[in-house]
């Protein structure tokens, strides 16, 4: 995976384990904690449906990262926030043996107003 192609700065938000056991030795979480990670960005569609006479547009994307123990458990139930978008995850992918994490998300096309 070739650093410089890793241009965007990202924050994946939602549950990390914090390093500490319970008395069962199952990994404690702490809430909806953010790691910012550098990512490579590729738009991959933008849809535009109409429902109940309300249009809605939406853009898919994939964020490819390295790989590390602080992602390695990141899954759907993860959000990726970048440039005032908040995307849901909807597949996350290895790349290679423990190289890199493909994330798959997709955001509405409106950008959020702050």
């Amino acid at each position: 995976m070739e650093a410089g192609k890793l241009d965007r700065r990202i924050s994946i938000v939602g549950k990390f384990a914090t390093g500490q056991f319970d008395e069962w030795n199952n990994p404690i979480m702490a809430d909806d904690q953010s790691i910012r990670v550098w990512a490579q960005r590729t738009d991959l569609s933008d849809a535009e449906r109409v429902r109940a006479q309300q249009v809605g547009a939406t853009i898919t994307t994939r964020f490819l990262i390295r790989y590390s123990s602080q992602v390695r458990n990141v899954d759907p139930t993860y959000r990726v926030e970048f440039e005032d978008r908040t995307y849901d995850i909807s597949a996350v992918k290895e790349v290679g043996f423990r190289e890199g994490l493909e994330i798959t998300a997709t955001a509405r096309a409106e950008k959020e107003q702050t």
